[in-house]
This record gives C-alpha cells, sequence and structure tokens, in this order.
C-alpha cells in the first residue's frame, strides 16, 4: 500500500514516514498543499495523510478539490484544531476521518487500516484498456485474449500507468510507484523498462497503447 504524506512540518512528516515504512508501506511526502495536490492527481495513491494547515494550498482546498475532479482515494486529515466544528468542517470538505494532533500513531494506524480495508473491498480488481486486461491480484495480464508475461517490476510498470487512466505519468512518478525511490537517480531505468513493457503489450497490436510525451512522461491511453 503506498501513503502519501502532506506536511510541511518536517519532524511530524519524519515520524509518519519512519512509523509507515515499519508497518510496510510505501510512502511519498510532499511539504506543500500544490504540490500535494498534483502529485496526488498524477499517481494512484492508496491513501492520504493531509495537513490542513499547508504552505500553498490549505488542506481544506486540496481535499475538495481532489474531489471535485472525482478521485475517491480514502483521506485522513490531521489537524492541531480538534474542535467539533473543526472536524466536521473536515468532513465535509471530503476526508473520510479527521484526527486532531497530537494523536496516538497507534490510533492513527488503526484508522488507516480501516480506510484501506473498505477501499479494497471496492476497488475493481481488473483494469482494462481496449483489449488489454491486467488483473491487480494475480498480475496476469492478456492482450486480445493472450496470455503476456511480465517480471515483477513491468507488472508495476503497467498497473502504474493502468490506474493513471490515461493521464500522463511523470518519469518520477513511475519510480516512487515502481522501485519505491523518492527521487530520480538520473539512469535511463524507466526508459528501459518502459522500452521492455511495450515489446510485450503493443508489438503485433493495434491500437498501440503505450505513449512518449516528450518533456513529461509516458501514458497507457488509445490515441486521441
Amino acid at each position: 500500500m503506498h501513503i502519501l504524506i502532506v506536511e510541511d512540518d518536517s519532524k511530524t512528516a519524519a515520524l509518519l514516514d519512519s512509523v509507515l515504512r515499519q508497518e510496510e508501506f510505501e510512502v511519498t511526502h510532499v511539504g506543500d498543499g500544490e504540490g500535494g495536490l498534483q502529485r496526488a492527481l498524477s499517481f494512484a495513491f492508496d491513501a492520504l495523510l493531509v495537513d490542513i494547515m499547508l504552505p500553498q494550498r490549505d488542506g481544506l482546498s486540496l481535499v475538495r478539490e481532489l474531489r471535485r475532479q472525482g478521485r475517491t482515494t480514502p483521506v485522513i486529515m490531521l489537524s492541531a484544531r480538534g474542535e467539533v466544528e473543526q472536524r466536521v468542517e473536515g468532513l465535509n470538505a471530503g476526508a473520510d476521518d479527521y484526527l486532531a494532533k497530537p494523536f496516538a500513531m497507534s490510533e492513527l494506524l488503526a484508522r488507516l487500516r480501516s480506510l484501506l480495508r473498505r477501499n479494497v473491498a471496492l476497488k475493481p480488481t481488473m483494469l482494462t484498456l481496449a483489449d488489454l486486461t491486467y488483473d491487480t491480484g494475480t498480475r496476469e495480464t492478456r492482450r486480445a485474449g493472450k496470455r503476456i508475461e511480465l517480471s515483477s517490476r513491468e507488472s508495476l510498470l503497467l498497473e502504474c500507468l493502468l490506474r493513471a487512466e490515461g493521464r500522463v505519468v511523470s518519469r518520477r512518478d513511475i519510480i516512487v510507484s515502481v522501485w519505491e525511490y523518492d527521487f530520480d537517480p538520473g539512469s535511463n531505468l524507466v526508459d528501459v523498462y518502459v522500452r521492455r513493457l511495450r515489446e510485450k503489450i503493443d508489438r503485433d497490436h493495434s491500437p498501440v497503447l503505450i505513449q512518449t510525451v516528450r518533456g513529461l512522461g509516458y501514458a497507457l491511453r488509445l490515441q486521441p
């Protein structure tokens, strides 16, 4: 499970990062609201932990915009303001849960796991585009009904592109999703794996689904 933390306080973010990684979550951290929104829109995280008081864009605005664009990613809001009216405001903005600071990490983990269980039950296991199908549970991949054998990294790359629903995914976001690095190592690693995936997904098939968007990244979509 991959969690996005949107938190400008470095100590709080570092603590959340450490605890979540110990519990075997993947973690990405962004320190401002605008960057957090863009990351949440460009990649299919399993859940978001969002502070309310953020630079550039506050947490309430972030969640409202996320919901306005139809994203249903579970969100837990974190805030030093724990009064009833503040909690109601957060929930009305579209958050699924609300925790007032300071909170116990055990409670945060319990609430996060509860949200993830509910979300997994609602999530489709089959992702499709044209005649391409991918089962997120078994990682079985088929094109025009023919089974395609993919490596573990190739499967993760395909799932990352499919979950983006046709949008462009940057090299950095692919690296975070597939290799769990929160930085670009500066190699051609992504390009090599995209080329391998193209050979298996698009060779001898029409239409071509994996597209390069120069200067931005890659997208899995039907040609406009």
